[in-house]
């Protein structure tokens, strides 16, 4: 299986990764803790069906030394006992923000409550950030059928820079 066509290998899609890899930076640089971007990543990526990117997220997770149970259990965060309070409104975030054609109000009240009460402003913006990236990532990849299973951790850092 290939993408129907190779993001990497035309001239102006490879300019716009590398400018979209670069925008990553100011969120993979800010305080809020790389396993909250994992997670928060992954879940987005389940919800849109990005295979390429559950793979990433699954794999840079891993790296990153995130228990399996963890990990495997971000599809069902609500039931899991394995989240603290700011990972669960973050993933509600996550899956509010990445749902905006369920509901006319967007994120809820409740959810951005819960997001206030455990993160600073740099940290909101850094997951608004993420969430807006991670939703672009998965329509473009989901566009072109990125085939999923071939990632490995890190493989895109040549991209930024």
């Amino acid at each position: 299986m290939s993408a129907r066509f190779n993001l990497m290998d035309n001239e102006l899609a490879a300019k716009f990764g590398k400018r979209f890899a670069n925008a990553s930076l100011v969120i993979a640089q800010s305080t809020l803790p790389k396993a909250t971007q994992e997670l928060v990543s992954l879940r987005a990526s389940q919800i849109n069906g990005c295979g390429f990117c559950v793979d990433m997220h699954t794999k840079e997770a891993a790296a990153a030394g995130e228990p399996p149970v963890r990990v495997n259990m971000v599809a069902a965060w609500r039931e899991a006992t394995v989240f603290t309070d700011a990972e669960r409104a973050a993933l509600a975030l996550a899956e509010e923000a990445t749902r905006l054609a369920d509901t006319h109000q967007g994120v809820s009240d409740e959810t951005w409550a819960q997001v206030r009460k455990h993160y600073d402003d740099d940290q909101i913006a850094a997951l608004v950030g993420l969430i807006a990236l991670i939703n672009a990532a998965n329509r473009m990849n989901v566009i072109v059928r990125n085939p999923a299973g071939s990632y490995e951790p890190g493989m895109f850092a040549a991209l930024t820079g």
